[in-house]
């Protein structure tokens, strides 16, 4: 274990973990990005209920949630410990070399954008993840006519054992569910909480774009026949494209969704 302490100990492991545990976040966004589409369709909240049943049901999904939180919580504080490192390696920033002149405002606040972003994950967390796990929330009743896929629902003041629970009577399809749709919309009726979220997404963006091809370049994944298609995808995909379509939920439940 020695090799593994010393790696760990070197510049290169540190910055080389940092790299594959932010480049498996980058590919989780996408996956979570593509699942919250469900809060668009007009169906009073189904499509997203049944989206997060599954998401927290399934015991593969459940089993690589472990992992993505731990990779959360790594990414997190080894990046500010890297942070302390190079600050006390350099106690006085830039003495000889404006840094300015060589680097991005992003790379070099890196530290303050990680950890606004960590603190807006531990409210996201709080505000609809722990609520939905461990809170009160409540449940709805989805009745669609299988006949001409009309559809109703309204409050469910029973009870059921299980988040879900879904049956066909007399040509009618009843889902049951654990309504977290409901909880996004009221907490985006809050000017003040679109506000956080949108802050928090431009933050994100500021990351993305120095981390995704900054992730490549420590991989050693430099080609000059590929190198601008990287920094394009950093900062197109991951810089704006991801961030907005996020930051446009909230704003979308707060002008639009009533």
């Amino acid at each position: 274990m020695n090799w593994l302490t010393r790696f760990l100990k070197s510049s290169i492991g540190r910055k080389l973990l940092m790299a594959l545990t932010g480049l498996f976040l980058c590919s989780f966004l996408v996956v979570h990005l593509i699942g919250n589409f469900q809060l668009f369709n007009n169906d009073g909240g189904l499509s997203f209920n049944t989206y997060a049943v599954f998401m927290t049901t399934n015991p593969l999904i459940k089993f690589t949630s472990y992992g993505l939180y731990a990779t959360f919580v790594f990414h997190a504080i080894w990046g500010l410990y890297l942070v302390f490192e190079n600050k006390k390696a350099r106690p006085v920033a830039y003495a000889q070399v404006d840094g300015k002149a060589n680097s991005t405002w992003a790379s070099r606040n890196m530290g303050l954008l990680g950890t606004i972003i960590l603190v807006f994950l531990i409210l996201h967390m709080a505000g609809f993840w722990a609520r939905y796990k461990f809170g009160e929330v409540p449940y709805t009743m989805y009745q669609k006519n299988l006949n001409d896929n009309d559809l109703s629902y309204f409050s469910f003041d029973g009870s059921i054992v299980n988040k879900m629970e879904q049956y066909t009577e007399n040509g009618i399809e009843v889902t049951i569910v654990k309504d977290l749709y409901h909880v996004v919309a009221d907490a985006f009726q809050q000017w003040w909480v679109v506000l956080i979220y949108v802050l928090a997404m431009l933050a994100l963006s500021f990351h993305l774009i120095h981390g995704f091809s900054s992730a490549f370049q420590t991989l050693g994944l430099n080609h000059k026949k590929y190198n601008q298609l990287i920094k394009n995808i950093g900062i197109g995909v991951f810089g704006i494209i991801i961030p907005l379509l996020f930051a446009t939920m909230p704003i979308f439940f707060l002008f639009f969704n009533h």
